[in-house]
């Protein structure tokens, strides 16, 4: 058998396993091997090595998708510094993600412009690194999921979509108001998710306002109840990034 043949065979077996890398870069990887004089057993780890790789980069990047995370935030990307009222350990132990699998909430409460989101967005890409399936929903689009299915008598397969993820992001609560139906839909979520799933929860507003914000004071209190049974709560109360800006500005300009 020629050479060609044999690459041409090696391909379709390849193919039949489902080794996508190996059947696309068969050649190039043959070579590397080849120049590294690697021995057989070398060339099977390099081999499977690079085919596990390309897999967990595509089901990160798959996750990733199916999260609907706004923007790419990174905790390398975060200034730790620039937040005081921030207990870096705190932050350590969040990134190690026992609290996910523990099914445990995180909530972020501050001002507008202080990170809250861009917190929760890491947190949930090292979730679906972790292997974690997440799920990001501004308060605003989940209060629309939410009033759609009421309307159109669709709350079962809502509620059952959305308590799926491993990880729910409710980001910004308290920017719209919600309907009472909406919030009662709410409830069942995180009834649903209790002590089975994890929830982040970012908020400008103070716990003691949710009643407002959401419609209902008894089913506020049910839901906080929910989210801080087994719950992180973290409070950044210095300046949004913006106003420290602006602050320097001035300064500088004086």
């Amino acid at each position: 058998m020629t050479k060609q043949e044999t690459d041409v065979k090696l391909r379709a077996m390849a193919a039949r396993l489902r080794l996508a890398l190996m059947r696309d870069r068969m050649e190039e990887m043959l070579e590397t091997a080849t120049e590294a004089k690697m021995t057989p057993r070398e060339t099977l780890e390099y081999f499977l090595g690079k085919e596990i790789d390309q897999r967990e980069a595509n089901r990160v990047r798959l996750g990733v998708m199916a999260a609907h995370f706004p923007r790419v935030c990174t905790f390398d990307a975060f200034d730790m510094t620039a937040q005081l009222s921030l207990d870096p350990g705190t932050i350590r132990e969040l990134r190690r993600m026992e609290w996910v699998s523990n099914a445990e909430n995180v909530l972020f409460m501050g001002p507008p412009g202080v990170g809250k989101t861009h917190l929760a967005i890491a947190l949930g890409r090292e979730a679906v690194n972790k292997g974690h399936s997440v799920l990001f929903l501004s308060s605003e689009n989940l209060k629309k999921i939410l009033d759609k299915a009421v309307q159109d008598q669709t709350a079962a397969d809502k509620l059952t979509i959305l308590s799926k993820p491993k990880l729910l992001i409710i980001d910004e609560l308290g920017y719209v108001p919600f309907s009472p139906e909406a919030t009662h839909l709410l409830f069942q979520i995180m009834s649903w998710r209790y002590e089975t799933k994890s929830t982040i929860i970012t908020t400008n507003r103070p716990i003691a306002e949710w009643g407002l914000v959401l419609g209902d004071p008894m089913a506020a209190t049910a839901i906080i109840d929910c989210l801080m049974h087994h719950c992180t709560a973290i409070a950044i109360n210095d300046d949004s990034y913006r106003l420290k800006e602006h602050k320097l500005k001035q300064l500088l300009s004086q």
